[in-house]
């Protein structure tokens, strides 16, 4: 853009924008590009398939499902094994006990795990390294090998067959604590700085200003311990034994035994199976756009 002066009238001459050039596709990036897609669709075919077997089945009668198990289209709908999950089954007692174990150990393990990453990330006590050192091998401990020692702790402290015995050994994780040090030492230490300046204590600054900006890394905590904690069995093998408190994935474990009428009980199965997963499909499509970024904390400083 240039511009001219013409006595006292200013006149601007705008210079035409360069034309922008189309992408010229070659016959061999084409179809290089065609087989890739191709090679995604066939992929993700195959990885959604079973899922869409499940839902199938859940709608169909025992018979058909044993004579035709993986047809995605029933020859005649059926809701018997949904009627028969909710009249005839206790499935409505274990998604609640799954809701109360899972919102509790959510909003519990984002909480602690938050606190000790802020606190191996930012403040400086003597111990540090070894301490974040056992968290790492903490990772790298098969879980059942602790099933038995931690049958052993929860008996010997009387919370054995309780939601407290379900719900406390659960609080803590060590990825979540790995995951949030890492992301608080992606934020700048001089945000921190000038807040203390301001007067704000440690737990003021760890609150209110460094909390809000690990909103990515947070989300990324709530979706892995909603997932984890929907989906925990072995734990819940251990801590508890009455019937009033089990959970959806030792009460659908049991529907293999066939407790329910006879037959395979392909649809009964696979109905609950489909219902277990709703709310952590759900979840995931609501925050998964806010999945952790490692450089939004920063960036927001």
């Amino acid at each position: 853009m240039t511009t001219t002066a013409i006595g006292e009238t200013v006149v601007q001459e705008v210079s035409p924008a360069a034309p922008t050039r189309r992408r010229r596709w070659t016959p061999g990036v084409r179809t290089a590009q065609v087989l890739l897609y191709l090679t995604l669709i066939v992929l993700a075919l195959i990885y959604i398939y079973p899922f869409l077997v499940q839902v199938a089945t859940s709608f169909k009668t025992d018979a058909e499902a044993t004579a035709n198990p993986i047809a995605l289209i029933p020859s005649v709908f059926s809701f018997a094994a949904y009627e028969l999950l909710f009249t005839r089954s206790d499935f409505p007692l274990w998604f609640m006990n799954s809701a109360i174990v899972t919102v509790f150990v959510t909003l519990g393990r984002v909480f602690f795990v938050s606190l000790a990453g802020y606190a191996l990330a930012r403040l400086t006590f003597r111990g540090r390294g070894v301490i974040f050192a056992l968290v790492v091998a903490v990772m790298a401990v098969p879980g059942v090998v602790l099933l038995i020692p931690k049958f052993l702790v929860l008996n010997q402290i009387g919370i054995y067959d309780s939601y407290m015995g379900m719900i406390l050994p659960l609080l803590v994780d060590a990825a979540g604590v790995f995951i949030m040090k890492n992301f608080f030492e992606s934020i700048p230490v001089s945000i921190e700085e000038q807040a203390r300046i301001d007067g704000a204590g440690t737990f003021r600054v760890f609150w209110s200003v460094v909390l809000p900006m690990a909103r990515p890394a947070l989300i990324t905590i709530i979706i892995l311990s909603f997932q984890g904690s929907w989906n925990e069995l072995s734990h819940f093998i251990v801590s508890t034994q009455s019937p009033e408190l089990t959970t959806l994935t030792k009460g659908v474990a049991s529907l293999a035994s066939g407790q329910l009428s006879q037959g395979n009980q392909f649809p009964l199965k696979l109905a609950a199976a489909a219902i277990m997963t709703i709310p952590v499909a759900v979840m995931f499509f609501i925050f998964q756009k806010r999945i952790m970024n490692t450089t939004e904390g920063a960036l927001k400083g």
